[in-house]
């Protein structure tokens, strides 16, 4: 078997992992293989200009910026009330969204008022606040809402969906 056939062999298998990867950060690494392969076999064939187009546009400048996209797209902001003290139900909703490549950035608002108004003109994805004894979660994104209703096993915990109907 030649060099160019056991590159051609390798293009469609790294397609297939990228096609099956969950992690979005995995797909990143493998989309970066698929294109350096690709280049490769350009290059091979005889094609330098579209194997160097390919190296640079299909592996280098793709990757970043799906990188940035996904980095930025990952992120569930959680709007809090600066005085209350949230800190067992925030810790519970990161160790969740983590298992699903996701990270809680907190937003504070000074009153209740600026937190609802703030929901519903999106500027946050979810409200927490303490009443008296619960920790009141309000979600708007439907995903996230049915994340956190099947894995939120915090005792104190009520969730509300408050969006728009999909």
């Amino acid at each position: 078997m030649t060099e160019v056939n056991i590159i051609a062999v390798l293009l469609p298998i790294v397609a297939a992992m990228l096609v099956f990867q969950t992690n979005p950060y995995h797909a990143l690494i493998i989309r970066g293989i698929l294109g350096a392969i690709a280049a490769l076999l350009y290059a091979v064939l005889g094609a330098g200009d579209v194997g160097l187009t390919e190296a640079l546009m299909g592996s280098l400048l793709a990757t970043m910026l799906y990188a940035v996209a996904v980095r930025s797209s990952f992120v569930m902001r959680l709007g809090i009330l600066t005085e209350e003290n949230l800190e067992p139900m925030i810790e519970n909703v990161r160790s969740i969204m983590n298992k699903h490549y996701m990270r809680v950035e907190l937003v504070p608002f000074r009153d209740r008022q600026d937190l609802d108004q703030a929901l519903m003109t999106k500027e946050i994805h979810a409200t927490c606040v303490r009443d008296s004894e619960n920790y009141n979660t309000v979600v708007r994104i439907p995903r996230l809402y049915e994340i956190l209703q099947n894995e939120l096993a915090f005792p104190l915990a009520q969730l509300t969906y408050k969006g728009e109907k999909s």
